[in-house]
């Protein structure tokens, strides 16, 4: 289960949601696993009252697996921007 956090230590530095995808690749290298998924973005027709679609949303869900003496971190990243930082209880 994924415990909540809004930081972790990578080396010397502190990855924070104010980091850009960029900056958290420079400090603490790419993570272990990648994964992305598109979705289409919808809304309602005020003439008909159907969904049509407005745009696509990316979401990306990095992890770095940093041995045994620690838990595994997941950035979730939507659009471009982290979303979250969790950490994974073993």
């Amino acid at each position: 289960l994924p415990a909540s956090g809004e930081t972790f230590r990578c080396g010397k530095w502190i990855i924070d949601l104010e980091m850009t995808p960029n900056e958290l690749i420079n400090k603490c290298g790419p993570p272990t696993s990648h994964e992305s998924r598109t979705e289409d973005v919808k809304a309602r027709n005020r003439n008909n009252g159907l969904l049509i679609k407005t745009g696509e949303t990316t979401t990306e869900t990095w992890t770095w697996d940093r041995g045994s003496q620690a838990a595994p971190m997941v950035v979730i990243i939507v659009d471009g921007k982290i979303k979250s930082i969790e950490r994974l209880e073993k």
